[in-house]
């Protein structure tokens, strides 16, 4: 029995050993059984070879890591507790972190599980890393962050910038919800962030009005999360104060607008003389921008009151327009504040000490706040722009300000300029009666001198004709007695002797009798034979006769001249080929300049384009130039004529070597005036080159003179050029 229950006691031994050895081998860590003195007793480790049995800490460990465990071995086996040591070694993969847990497991031994805590400890030291720069971006962060409870909305934490932002410190607000510090402007806003945060999970950029401490409103944008703190759901928020970049953009918007308005107030005023139009439409808008209760605009009037001229106001409030209550003594009130502040800048009439009569007027028109602006003329107070708030005080903006005083210099403007155009517009009025008898005077005036002219025309064409015939008779007796004298002189050879003893003038056979001659001619007026003979000379007669055809051409150009200018100039033109024209021309004038012992070079292309004119006047233009040219100029000239195209016209010159010309002569030679007795040509030419001028004009052209010292007088016209067609 005792060997049976040995071996069952054996059995159970061996059953325990084997559960424990199990045990042992599916623990990961290693486990040694090492003595009170460091020695190595066992171990149960792959990873370690047999021979550091036997061997102490000393050999196998460095020696500050061996003091470490050498401490922990004695404390065990001293207080017979669990103890826990921890230290680095080095080892291939790198320095390695490990944690040695030692109990007793015998009187001078102790049990001894190594783990390698590397990567816990690197997670432990990366968290506590993250847990502190949470921490510190937490208390330096610039925007205010809190962390509340989500169900409650208690604040846990909050960081200086929510102190600095709230004004509250955080003993007052640690411990309390939001809504007990009343810091929701509107509490359903909370419920909205709420409910978004359980649809979205998370909240990004959501503006809320939130109160401060002083009362003070602002507007804030608000980022949150769902975080868990031992297991709490928490609400992380952060805060950011948009009051000022809000107030900034509202204010750009309203500069904007203001600057739209203002242009276009200048733009309606340049563009309109309809001031009432221009009040109106400028109280209206300016109403719409500073959403007011009431814009107007008074007048001062000169019979002691403010005449209202234009006003925009909400219906349910009075209009001051029909208030015309004549009371010096408030009208002169309201203008001295006006003068003296020149900005009147009322935000709640009930802090501001005014007359009884001025606090009647504000309570008669309900007015709780004004704004008002002269309206200057110079120095003369025209008027005022007035805003009115009549539901409640307001506080009035720098750019609301701003406009008024901007808008009251463009509106005085837009009645100096009223007023101007009224003066202008009876001063057009004036002149326009005046101009109408002015237009009356010179109608009669009109009618009187074409009446002159018409009698002018007849006198002209009597006159012209009378002459005319006058001169022409006066040729025919010339040229009979010239013809006759010269009769006389050939039979006169035979009769010489005798001639030279009855009239005592052998010599004088040039001369002859104008009386007989007279008689021979007219045989119907004899003379009577009482009467003595007087003898004229040959050369006498050829003078008389060249001044009647003189006289006889001027009248013919002065004739022709009037018919230009009554009729016009017609002409009938041609294709013409211009260097052959010249050609003739040139022959035409060529006994001219023999007489004249003149020399003419002519420069003309054979090529020259075709022009269109009438050669008959054109001929006449060359035939004026050359007898100008030549009575003007002592004999012996040299002269050069040219032609050449510019730009799609024939220009045509007359070079000499001659007299020079003044600039006044050169303007002068082809205008229709009466010549100097003096000047170097006769009043008959005169007209032949003004008449020249109005053919050359009749054609297209131009026609002029040029006088250079050293390249002598250019004579020039132009004519364009006809269509190219074969002739």
């Amino acid at each position: 029995m005792k060997t049976t229950n040995r071996k069952l006691r054996e059995e159970e031994l061996h059953q325990v050993e084997a559960r424990y050895q199990a045990i042992l081998n599916a623990i990961p860590d290693a486990m040694f059984c090492i003595s009170r003195d460091g020695e190595y007793l066992d171990f149960n480790s792959e990873c370690i070879t047999k021979e550091i049995i036997g061997k102490s800490l000393w050999d196998i460990l460095p020696d500050n890591v061996a003091v470490i465990k050498q401490e922990a071995i004695a404390k065990t086996l001293a207080a017979n507790t669990l103890q826990v040591c921890e230290y680095q070694l080095s080892t291939p993969l790198g320095i390695r972190d490990y944690q040695a847990r030692l109990v007793k497991s015998g009187e001078n031994e102790v049990l001894a599980i190594v783990r390698d805590i590397t990567e816990p400890k690197q997670t432990e030291i990366a968290l506590q890393s993250l847990a502190e720069k949470f921490s510190k971006a937490f208390r330096c962060s610039p925007d205010p962050i809190t962390i509340s409870t989500l169900q409650e909305g208690r604040y846990i934490e909050v960081n200086d910038s929510f102190v600095q932002l709230s004004g509250y410190q955080p003993s007052e607000v640690l411990g309390r919800t939001a809504l007990e510090l009343d810091l929701w402007v509107n509490p359903s806003d909370r419920t909205n962030l709420l409910q978004q945060l359980q649809n979205q999970g998370a909240i990004r950029n959501q503006e809320i009005r939130f109160r401060k401490k002083s009362g003070e409103v602002i507007l804030v944008q608000v980022a949150a999360e769902v975080i868990e703190l031992d297991g709490i759901p928490c609400l992380l928020a952060i805060s950011r104060d948009t009051t000022e970049r809000q107030q900034t953009e509202e204010l750009l918007r309203l500069s904007s607008q203001r600057d739209r308005l203002l242009a276009k107030t200048l733009m309606r005023i340049r563009q309109s003389l309809n001031l009432d139009e221009i009040l109106q439409n400028t109280v209206t808008e300016v109403r719409q921008f500073l959403q007011a209760d009431r814009v107007f605009i008074a007048l001062n009037d000169s019979r002691d009151l403010f005449k209202m001229i234009a006003e925009s106001v909400d219906p349910q409030y009075p209009s001051v327009l029909n208030w015309k209550k004549k009371d010096q003594t408030l009208v002169q009130e309201l203008r001295t504040k006006l003068l003296t502040d020149q900005v009147r800048v009322v935000e709640d009439i009930t802090q501001i000490t005014v007359s009884p009569q001025l606090a009647a007027l504000y309570q008669q028109f309900q007015t709780k706040a004004s704004l008002a602006v002269p309206i200057m003329l110079g120095k003369e107070l025209f008027g005022a722009l007035i805003a009115n708030s009549c539901a409640k005080p307001r506080h009035w903006q720098a750019i609301e300000i701003d406009l008024l005083q901007q808008l009251s210099q463009q509106l005085a403007i837009a009645i100096e300029q009223a007023q101007l155009y009224q003066k202008l517009e009876q001063l057009n009025n004036n002149l326009e009666r005046q101009v109408e008898e002015r237009t009356a005077q010179l109608q009669q005036k009109m009618q009187e001198l074409q009446e002159i002219n018409q009698v002018k025309d007849v006198l002209l064409h009597a006159v012209s004709h009378d002459l005319r015939t006058t001169v022409m008779g006066n040729l025919m007796v010339l040229k009979n007695l010239l013809n006759s004298q010269e009769m006389r002189g050939q039979g006169g050879h035979e009769g010489h002797e005798g001639q030279g003893r009855q009239g005592g003038h052998g010599g004088q056979g040039s001369s002859v009798s104008l009386l007989s001659s007279l008689s021979s001619t007219n045989s119907q007026s004899p003379i009577p034979n009482s009467q003595s003979p007087i003898p004229v000379p040959h050369s006498i007669i050829e003078r008389m006769i060249q001044g009647n055809d003189r006289q006889l051409r001027m009248i013919d150009s002065l004739l022709e001249i009037h018919s230009t200018e009554v009729e016009g100039i017609t002409l009938n033109q041609e294709i013409i080929k211009f260097n052959i024209f010249i050609r003739e021309v040139i022959k035409n004038v060529e006994p001219m300049l023999r007489q004249n012992q003149s020399q003419l070079k002519t420069l003309v292309a054979r090529d020259l384009p075709l022009i269109s004119a009438d050669a008959v006047k054109l001929h006449k233009i060359f035939v004026n130039l050359f007898t100008y040219i030549l009575q003007s100029n002592p004999p012996g000239l040299d002269l050069q004529l040219t032609a050449k195209v510019e730009a799609d016209m024939i220009r045509c010159s007359i070079k000499i070597n001659g007299t020079q010309m003044s600039k006044l002569e050169c303007d002068r030679l082809f205008e229709l005036y009466v010549h100097d007795p003096q000047a170097r040509f006769s009043t008959g030419i005169g007209l032949k080159m003004y008449l020249s001028r109005q053919i050359i004009k009749a054609h297209g052209g131009e026609i002029g003179v040029e006088s250079y010292r050293k390249r002598g007088v250019i004579f020039w016209f132009t004519l364009p050029l006809a269509m190219k067609q074969k002739i």
